[in-house]
């Protein structure tokens, strides 16, 4: 033993003692000259029985107040064996005698008296309740206290391992100054350091780590090493592991590092023995600079505890530890369970840890590879790639299989390795006792390197070809083992094979260990061989192979095997060979000028000298071509690789040429398709991605001019598509200089969703179609669904502040201290070369979005800001998402800040260019007082700068700060929010209905009709202009001087532009409600006026064309509606005209006066009132009638008014109290805190009770729960819960939510509230909806005080609810004849189109028709489903309605048949006509202008 001692005391003594059955005296200070200073002595053991050391310091009575004696830096060398049996070597106090042990021989002893054995000391896991077994080897250590038992192993030799702190690094031999301490940054720190002070050539300082018993097959261990000098040297980590003569080298490092510490982490794994790391360092005879280690960790080491159970369908119990591993940790070649249980049994045949060769496993020797793995022991020969030791063993010892990637490989050589033969999967599950099981596959494997390519997996049913592949991996993946497990399904006979390739450098080992199947059956046959003639999707094949598919299937490669076509070319190989798939475009790197399927669509058999595109490569380019397409491809970055170019050197300005793939018959919700693209050249022209459906083509995404000399990404989100073509458009420049070149086209997460057998877990949403979605995917305006019940309104009501911009700002503001406005958006920006091609919601040039203009007139610098709804401090997991687009060379500055108080907290800061698609932000919210959210926007250097934003969402975390509940009238009533807007005059002085969108003469303003932010165009209020466009004068005053609205001309108008002026929501009209207005249409005030109900969107007036230079009045019954508004839409006629305009509108006898819905309660007094407001403890009728009779109500399960015994309510009102909360509701008759909670019941009478939080013994933030017993079915949109609350108090109240959780166990918010709602009690009226059964969850949350009490009263449910109603369904295919409504997935008739009665739910059926060709139609009351009834009774086939052609008698199939109108033709003849068939019209024209045909 070594150790620094300091003697400062002249009447004192320091001894060392050895301890066995007695303590003997082996050393003493006094023995040694006297020196005050640290001085070093070594002590040698010999004792052949176990013995402990002990260090006695004795100051004696005599002694001065200044004496001292020090000891420091202990050390026993290796031949000291710790023994666990000395149970006093840990004791707080020192002790001269020894006593006996209470534990056996070779146990270890705690503190407690508690006995643990020898085996469970040091191995991760503290046995002893204060963790004293492992002391002497912790896992984490930073070498402040101690050396945490590290020590030197050739101590004293002059060049060791030290621990010290900067400041005892010698000076002598380092350059820089010494490091800082990592764990503490900081010159007082304790770090392990290289200490040299001998002149040997080959000094040698070797430090051994503490003994460990074992580690878990997840063990790693994480240090911080310091390596800085002109001749530092190496180090080398060992493994040393007991019973092991060679050590294994387990990481290495070489030569200057830098002066900075560096993190290193190694990979340990499963070690079943005693083990022990040893840094080594070793230098030939120089030695300058600083060598040292801190902060070593080791994670995840540990075994698995025992337990007395195990989950038997998932666990397997081991048997002697009674650990738990799962079911797939079977067989695998590891023992997890430290007693090897878990590998006993198993199956020789379905393992392979290559120990003793290949076991089952076989080279390719058909040809169908370059080269064979290697078999290897210890690192592969080439530095810096493949492992340094084996999975299996974790030694240099065991053997691996291995590609060499140095000479004589070459880049993309292959190797493959190929399993047995197994038994079809699916013939498993005829056997009960495995059907639970799956067929799976494990394996290990090693991917270092900084040249590693690609190691794939895949799965054949035929004797040749690669199959399908399951699993694929490229690029280095670090120097450690990864474990990968893959379920495997097949029909049919399979074999699995793996297969290796080489990268660009011999930097590229791959290795593969531990292989092993669990579950799967050996085949004693073989593969059968391949057709010789697999069928291509983008050629036509001159013979088709024998098969015995039927009509409208597709004939797989595999013999006998066929599958839909809706099923070919869908990202999902429905053929066991993939055939469906091939030549479909997937993905591509277009190696060897393979296309994968895109088609190039030239209309001339000789491509010469045309602009198309073509597979190239950076060999060919010639001189001068150099700087108009890119040298290296971007797969293999080198002039070997190919690419896709559109060659500007043919064709010339403005031709397009078209790179598309085959028709897609479906993609998923996820799908994105990602790309690179490169565009250099002084006139490159532009890169468009179009979506082709059908006639339809739309643009997704596009790129314009100069991109600079470099690839870049890009991105088009597709989610779910059906019947789709992909297209790459490029367009020639002015010029030859700068082609446009895409490479490594990938489709990711495309394979449509199947659906699952299992249930949705916690953290998935039920999808109505049973899919299973991630919680975080809902409402985020994607259809992950597939049938968009995961964006319905109803479902989404908890998610407060949703805008996808379609119209306006919602609850988003405009800042007024900015310096311009945000812009509402639809198509792509004005600026070329910056923006997107369309919005995200729609994907299509029609959506809308916000963005920044940042060209002229704007300057550099400026901002602009909108503001977000007040949230409250309450919101708590509470965060805003958004899609933001920011492309553009010399873009600005985007920032999101949170303001409350007038402060503003920065939350996120982006500049510059972020590539040229849509990306998702997610902000995490929270503020201690209430906040708002602030979107700011700064302009660039640059006009191609735009910034766009769409699709912001709050969580439903997000509280709205709670708002005033009255507004005041202008006579000083006070009215609610329930009477505005309802045609009553409340107030007497109209102030409840002025901003409504009331009558109006425009005389005193809009009246509260407002415009919206989308539209390019605007009315505008004007008074009257002989020299305008717009009328001479007014309808009111009849002159110059009145007011009307009217469509503004702009110079850079163009015909089609709309622009919409609506309403405020009105709440109920009249059965006898009319709208009036005037208007004006000439020559000269030209436009196009149409109005819409907007409860349906139903188009209910038109009028375009000159209609006099006169006023004019037009007068449209409403009849009965509720919540409906009322749009004018005005659409120019011409470029850059407008003038149509509108004056004194005028609502008539539309206050409320009989029931709008068939299902209306009818009040005794005669008023109607909606179903839902009936028996909900609020009378809205005057004479109260609609809360007589309600026993029904209050009866049903979950329907309370709580005026029960205290012990009785949760059984009488079917209410249960959550196991999972932090505290109970409790039944009160009045509140127990003065200044908080209700004095009273709500319920009429007296003496009643509620239900009742009490807030003074909680703590802030605690949680009390209910939920009803019995599920209600699901239903979307139509059950009502109504209640009663009382939030009264302090201004720290806390807050109420309502959730719906369905079977899943996700909770939907419906409804939240917080704040101080004042000394009542208030109504509340939600709409509850789920796609599964759910029940109704009741959550309060305790506020800052004692004074933030919550109470809920009369409880109840509409009878929807417990009838259930129809949730989303699957989206329809509807028949060649039928009619796909548009929102209502519904299919009717085709001939029930545009035939002036709405059919769909939604009305879709009678949008976007044109005029009616007049006449009357017949009674349809005769004829079967598919048939049209003429009026002489006779039945035609429906298909035959409406397609210009007289079938009836009388012709009355194509009465009230809609014209509709083509444009984007071109006219030979603008104003011939062909008579074609006697009421069938038709324009002669290709292009740009319009034809006219009749058509349903």
């Amino acid at each position: 033993m070594s150790f620094y001692y300091y003697v400062g005391a002249r009447h004192g003594n320091l001894q060392v003692l050895v301890r066995t059955k007695q303590s003997i005296k082996v050393w003493d200070h006094t023995d040694q000259p006297l020196h005050e200073a640290w001085q070093r002595t070594v002590i040698p053991f010999v004792n052949t029985h176990s013995f402990q050391v002990v260090i006695q310091g004795k100051l004696f009575a005599d002694s001065d107040a200044s004496d001292f004696l020090a000891i420091d830096d202990f050390s026993f060398s290796p031949g000291c064996v710790v023994s666990a049996s000395v149970a006093e070597s840990v004791s707080p106090t020192p002790s001269t005698s020894l006593s006996s042990s209470p534990c056996p021989p070779s146990w270890f002893a705690c503190q407690n008296g508690k006995c643990i054995e020898e085996n469970k000391v040091c191995d991760f896991i503290p046995h002893c309740s204060h963790g004293e077994d492992e002391s002497s080897c912790p896992s984490e250590c930073d070498f402040e206290g101690d050396s945490c038992g590290w020590y030197e192993l050739t101590l004293g030799d002059g060049f060791d391992w030290v621990r010290g702190s900067s400041a005892e690094v010698p000076p002598d031999y380092y350059g820089r100054p010494p490091p800082l301490d990592h764990s503490t940054n900081s010159t007082e720190g304790y770090f392990m350091f290289i200490f040299k002070n001998s002149s040997s050539l080959h000094p040698r300082a070797v430090l051994r780590g503490p003994w460990f018993q074992q580690s878990a097959s997840g063990c790693t261990m994480t240090f911080w090493h310091h390596n800085s000098g002109i001749s530092v040297g190496a180090a080398d980590m060992y493994l040393r592991i007991r019973g092991v003569q060679n050590n294994t080298v387990i990481w290495r490092t070489v030569y200057d590092q830098g002066p900075q510490w560096h993190q290193v982490t190694v990979q340990l794994g499963r070690i079943t023995k005693p083990f022990q790391i040893a840094l080594a360092k070793i230098s030939l005879g120089v030695f300058d600079g600083v060598s040292a280690l801190d902060d070593v960790t080791f994670r995840n080491c540990s075994m698995p505890p025992a337990v007395a159970e195990c989950p038997l369908q998932t666990n397997f119990h081991c048997l002697h530890t009674k650990s738990c591993v799962e079911h797939l940790q079977l067989c695998d070649l590891v023992d997890d369970c430290g007693d090897g249980s878990d590998e006993e049994g198993c199956s020789p045949e379905l393992q392979c840890n290559f120990e003793e060769g290949l076991c089952s496993w076989m080279q390719e020797q058909s040809g169908g590879d370059t080269f064979n793995w290697t078999r290897i022991q210890g690192p592969t020969p080439s530095l810096h790639t493949g492992p340094w030791k084996d999975h299996t063993l974790g030694t240099s010892y065991g053997h691996y299989l291995y590609i060499e990637s140095s000479s004589p490989q070459e880049f993309m050589d292959t190797a493959l390795l190929l399993s047995r033969v197994f038994q079809p999967t699916h013939q498993r599950l005829q056997h009960e006792a495995k059907s639970r099981h799956h067929c799976v596959f494990r394996f290990h494997y090693h991917m270092y390197g900084s040249h590693v390519f690609r190691l794939a997996v895949y799965m054949r049913t035929t004797a040749s070809g690669r199959g399908h592949m399951l699993w694929v991996r490229y690029g280095n993946q670090g120097n450690m083992w990864h474990r990968k497990t893959l379920y495997l399904n097949s029909a049919r006979p399979f074999q699995i094979l793996i297969e290796g390739t080489v990268g660009d450098d011999f930097h590229g080992d791959i290795a593969v260990d531990d292989l092993s199947f669990l579950h799967c059956e050996p085949f004693d046959g073989e593969l059968p061989h391949a057709n010789s003639t697999t069928p291509a999707l983008t050629t036509v094949a001159p013979t088709v192979p024998p098969h015995s598919c039927p009509e409208g299937q597709f004939v797989c490669g595999s013999h006998d095997e066929c599958v839909p076509l809706t099923q070919v070319c869908n990202f999902r190989p429905d053929c066991s060979d993939g055939s469906d798939e091939m030549n479909c475009g997937n993905s591509c790197d277009f190696k060897g000028g393979d296309t994968c399927g895109w088609k190039m669509d030239n209309p001339s058999q000789n491509p010469v000298h045309l602009y198309s595109w073509s597979p190239e490569q950076g060999e060919s380019i010639h001189e001068g071509e150099q700087y108009h397409r890119p040298i290296n491809d971007h797969t293999i970055n080198s002039p070997e690789g190919w690419y896709m170019c559109a060659d500007s050197s043919n064709g010339g300005y403005g031709q397009s040429t078209d790179l598309q793939t085959p028709v897609i018959t479906s993609t998923g919700p996820y799908c994105t398709m990602v790309f690179w693209y490169y565009m250099s050249g002084f006139t490159v022209g532009s890169l468009q991605v179009l979506l082709r459906q059908g006639n339809d083509t739309r643009e997704v995404w596009s790129q314009a001019g100069n991109q600079g000399n470099r690839w870049r990404q890009g991105e088009v989100f597709l989610g779910i598509s059906n019947n789709v073509q992909v297209v790459f458009r490029a367009k020639h420049g002015i010029s030859y200089m700068g082609d446009v070149v895409i490479d490594d086209v990938t489709f990711l997460d495309c394979s449509p969703p199947l659906p699952s057998d299992q249930p949705c877990t916690h953290e998935q949403y039920a999808c109505a179609n049973g899919h299973c979605i991630p919680q975080d995917h809902l409402c985020d305006f994607i259809d992950h669904c597939g049938d968009n019940s995961d964006e319905d309104s109803y479902i989404c009501q908890g998610f407060v502040g949703r805008c996808s911009f379609e119209f306006d700002l919602c609850s988003w503001r405009q800042c007024r201290q900015d310096d311009f406005d945000w812009l509402i958006k639809a198509g792509s920006t004005p600026t070329v070369g910056t923006g997107p091609s369309s919005d995200h919601t729609l994907r299509d040039p029609s959506g809308h979005y916000l963005y920044l203009e940042s060209s002229i007139p704007q300057a550099v610098g400026v901002s602009a800001r909108v503001v977000g709804p007040l949230l409250s401090k309450r919101s708590s997991q509470c965060k805003i998402r958004f899609y933001i687009h920011m492309s553009g060379d010399g873009i600005g500055t985007f920032s999101v800040f949170s303001k409350s108080e007038g402060h503003h907290q920065p939350l996120l800061n982006l500049t510059g260019d972020q590539g040229n698609y849509w990306q998702l932000m997610e902000i995490p919210l929270s503020s201690s007082t209430d906040f708002r959210v602030v979107l700011e926007g700064k302009v660039g250097r640059s006009p191609k700068g735009d910034i766009c934003l769409d699709d912001i969402t709050f969580s439903p975390g997000c509280l709205l700060a709670f708002p005033s509940s009255s507004s005041s009238s202008g006579n000083g009533r006070c009215f609610s929010p329930r009477q505005s807007c309802d045609f009553t005059d409340d107030c007497g002085d109209g102030t409840d209905e002025k901003d409504c969108g009331t009558s109006c003469s425009f005389e005193e303003g809009r009246c509260g009709w407002s415009s919206s932010l989308a539209d390019e165009f605007d009315w505008m209020l004007g008074t009257g202009s002989v020299q305008s466009i717009r009328p001479p004068f007014d309808h009111t005053l009849m002159d110059e001087n009145g007011h009307f609205m009217y469509l503004e001309a702009t110079p850079v108008g163009l015909r089609g532009d709309k622009a919409h002026i609506r309403s405020s929501v009105w709440k109920e009209s009249s059965p006898i409600c009319k709208l009036s207005f005037w208007y004006y249409i000439s020559h000269k005030a030209s436009g196009t006026i149409r109005l819409f109900i907007d409860n349906t969107l139903l188009e209910v007036w038109e009028k375009t064309g000159h209609q006099g230079n006169k006023w004019n009045r037009a007068e449209i019954p409403l009849r009965n509606l509720r919540n409906f508004e009322v749009i004018f839409e005005g659409i120019r006629t011409k470029d850059m005209s407008g003038g149509a305009a509108i004056d004194d509108l005028e609502f008539v006898d539309c206050a409320p006066s009989s029931c709008p819905d068939v299902t209306d309660f009818v009040c005794r007094s005669g008023h109607c009132i909606p179903s839902h407001l009936v028996c909900d403890s609020k009378a809205e009728c005057d004479d109260e009638s609609d809360e007589i009779d309600c026993n029904h109500i209050i009866g049903s399960p979950g329907a309370c008014d709580f005026n029960v015994e205290a012990d009785q309510w949760e059984e009488s009102c079917q209410l249960s109290q959550e196991a999972n909360d932090d505290f109970d509701w409790l039944i009160r008759d009045r509140t127990d805190t003065p200044g908080t909670g209700p004095e009273s019941d709500h319920s009429p009478g007296d003496g009643g009770n509620f239900l009742y939080v009490y807030s003074a013994i909680q703590r802030e933030g605690d949680v009390a729960k209910i939920t009803t017993r019995s599920p209600f079915p699901a239903s979307v949109g139509l059950c009502h819960l109504r209640f009663w609350f009382f939030m009264y108090g302090s201004d720290r109240m806390g807050t109420l939510k309502v959730y719906t959780v369905g079977a899943s166990g996700v909770p939907l918010l419906m409804w939240a509230t917080t704040g101080n709602h004042g000394n009542q009690w208030t109504y509340v009226n939600v709409i509850l909806s789920n796609t599964e059964p759910f029940t109704v969850t009741f959550q309060a949350e305790v506020g800052g005080d004692m004074w933030t009490d919550v109470a809920l009263d009369d409880v109840s449910y509409t009878a929807e609810c417990f009838s259930g109603g129809p949730v989303t369904p699957q989206p329809l295919t509807c028949a060649s004849d039928q009619f796909q409504c548009t929102y209502s997935y519904q299919c009717v008739s085709q001939s029930w189109q545009c035939d002036g009665e709405p059919d769909c739910a939604d009305r879709s059926d009678e949008e976007d028709c044109g005029s009616l060709v007049p006449g009357t139609l017949p009674p349809q009351d005769l004829c079967p489903t598919g048939f049209y009834q003429c009026s002489s009774q006779i039945c035609i086939p429906s298909i035959l309605r409406c397609d210009g052609v007289h079938d009836c008698p009388d012709g009355e199939d194509e009465y009230s048949c809609r014209e509709v109108w083509f444009s984007g033709w071109f006219c030979c003849s603008r104003t011939q006509e062909s008579n074609i068939f006697s009421s069938f019209y038709l324009f002669v024209c290709l292009s740009d202008c319009k034809m006219t045909l009749k058509l349903p």
